[in-house]
């Protein structure tokens, strides 16, 4: 996907794609008006629409071999299973990022061999990740996902990560970009994260039923360097969510169930209305002050007031969450699998979103998340930044980052701010600022 990004921003080069054939990326190159050789799903393809198509493809090819690829330092043949990887030397925990049809099999070998697994992949079915859950409870090992983007484990971010600094909190998600706003906001306010469990969207569905949240709650309970535990879920199915609340934990919880606080009070629990309350409820159960979360004021302009509100938002909990403060608007998930199915996350490529962009009306607010951390766009203002300045509508952007990412938060919030937009470093104060202009 990176390498088919860097050929389309070359000179000259009007549509690129380097992908598998697969039947799904075949039929992707015919609406892009390729003619698609005969293939099977183990070819690779190259199409390049340019003025030079050969020096595309020869720049498609150096990228691709230019990948490091470490030897084993041995004749040994690799193993060609997740068991027998991990038959053959220690292992703490075995990531899976493969298309969701393959992804279930491997998580399955993870889990017979006794280890914990965090899945990447999206595309596993509701009925796999039941089963992978309760072959995990009678194994007693963690499954994080399926569609997991976010984990930490001791300071080891993995998937979409920010860089945090450790501390006392732990945060079990059934969201990966809602658990990056609460523990960007702790780290601003010097708090600190000692682990990030996702557990996958669906978790806390009646059909998968919490397993993976109520394990992560026990096993963040029994850390020593956890002194209070955040629960960070889209809306939960109102009795998954009283099971996996009803735990007896001797550590505190401030669960944020998006949509649902007084399911969150029922457990006899302090809710949260939103994920900023969640880090500043933290904050205060800790002892800590709670900072003013920086913020960047559009700069002067004359444009018509607005009359509606555009959410164009890359983590589905995000856009959940300022659909609920604003009160109003339409709002589009672009993370969601019906628009990365063939493309790369708009975390990554913000190709969807800037054609959104230029799509908006002088009359519109647009309101949306860019996430910064390792993982993500290294620098996503250099693309979504022109769209802003290009667009006539009243840009709101809320920035989910950290000091230590290797984006820059301040350069980037400059940069988006020069264009024209009004940055903030919480999502729901971008999103009541986003409902005051209309």
């Amino acid at each position: 996907m990176r390498v088919s990004r860097a050929l389309s921003e070359l000179p000259g080069v009007e549509a690129a794609m380097v992908a598998m054939a697969t039947d799904l990326n075949v039929s992707i190159l015919r609406e892009m008006g390729f003619g698609v050789p005969e293939t099977d799903p183990g070819d690779l393809l190259i199409a390049v629409r340019a003025k030079d198509p050969d020096a595309a493809a020869e720049e498609a090819e150096r990228r691709l071999t230019e990948v490091d690829r470490p030897g084993t330092g041995s004749d040994e043949q690799p193993p060609l299973t997740t068991r027998s990887a991990a038959a053959r030397g220690p292992a703490d925990l075995v990531l899976v990022s493969t298309p969701g049809e393959y992804a279930f099999f491997e998580a399955l070998d993870a889990i017979e061999a006794g280890l914990p697994v965090m899945i990447f992949s999206d595309g596993v079915t509701v009925a796999q990740e039941r089963r992978l859950k309760e072959l995990a409870e009678a194994r007693d090992v963690l499954v994080m996902g399926p569609d997991c983007g976010t984990a930490a484990i001791g300071g080891a971010g993995l998937g979409f990560a920010n860089v945090l600094t450790p501390g006392p909190v732990g945060v079990v998600s059934a969201s990966g970009t809602g658990a990056q706003q609460v523990t960007c906001l702790l780290d601003r306010a010097g708090a600190g994260v000692s682990h990030v469990l996702g557990v996958g969207g669906r978790d806390l569905s009646a059909e998968v039923g919490g397993l993976s949240a109520a394990r992560a709650l026990r096993m963040l309970d029994e850390d020593p360097a956890t002194e209070l535990i955040v629960l960070v879920s889209k809306p939960p199915a109102p009795e998954v969510a009283r099971a996996v609340l009803g735990q007896r934990l001797r550590t505190p919880v401030v669960p944020v169930l998006l949509g649902t606080p007084a399911l969150a009070q029922a457990g006899g629990l302090a809710p949260a209305g939103d994920l900023t309350q969640a880090a500043e409820q933290a904050l205060r159960a800790l002892g800590r002050p709670v900072p003013e979360w920086p913020s960047w004021p559009a700069p002067p302009g004359t444009r018509p007031a607005p009359k509606r509100i555009r959410g164009l938002y890359s983590g589905g909990t995000l856009g959940t969450e300022a659909a609920l403060v604003a009160g109003q608007g339409d709002f589009v998930d672009y993370g969601d699998d019906a628009y990365t199915r063939g493309r790369a996350h708009p975390m990554i490529d913000p190709t969807l979103r800037a054609e959104a962009l230029a799509r908006a009306g002088e009359r519109d607010v647009v309101l949306m998340d860019v996430v910064l951390g390792h993982g993500a766009d290294p620098d996503p203002a250099a693309s979504l930044a022109p769209a802003v300045a290009g667009t006539p509508a009243t840009v709101v952007i809320a920035l989910i980052g950290t000091e230590g990412d290797p984006q820059d938060l301040h350069r980037q919030a400059a940069a988006f701010r020069e264009a024209g937009a009004a940055v903030f470093t919480s999502n729901a104060q971008a999103a009541r600022h986003a409902r005051s202009l209309v």
